[in-house]
């Protein structure tokens, strides 16, 4: 998906850096995806794979786009060999939600 309309009014991101972070994002699903599962039809669950640096990454990721994108609700869970990463969003923001579980779709290792 690289069309970026489902990008709700909502970010703050500026329009020419956003396929920058859409970027980034691809490249961590494509690197550490290992699961992802939708417990809840607001919450997006995905499993990476750790090693060095990795939840220094996911962190960094997770606090800047919570700083241009304040719908999202991040939790991780450090571990030793695998990171969860939760992501949350309101009734209104689900088919942000639905996009980014769509691009995690066919990324798993």
């Amino acid at each position: 998906m690289t069309d970026l309309a489902w990008v709700p009014q909502s970010c703050t991101l500026p329009t020419e850096e956003r396929p920058l972070r859409v970027s980034e994002w691809d490249g961590l699903f494509s690197d550490r995806l290992t699961a992802s599962s939708r417990p809840e039809p607001l919450r997006l669950r995905l499993d990476l794979t750790g090693g060095p640096g990795v939840e220094e990454r996911v962190r960094d990721l997770v606090q800047r786009e919570s700083g241009c994108c304040s719908f999202f609700t991040f939790t991780t869970t450090p571990g030793e060999d695998l990171i969860g990463l939760d992501i949350a969003v309101d009734q209104a923001h689900e088919a942000v939600l639905d996009a980014l579980a769509a691009r995690t779709a066919g990324t798993r290792k």
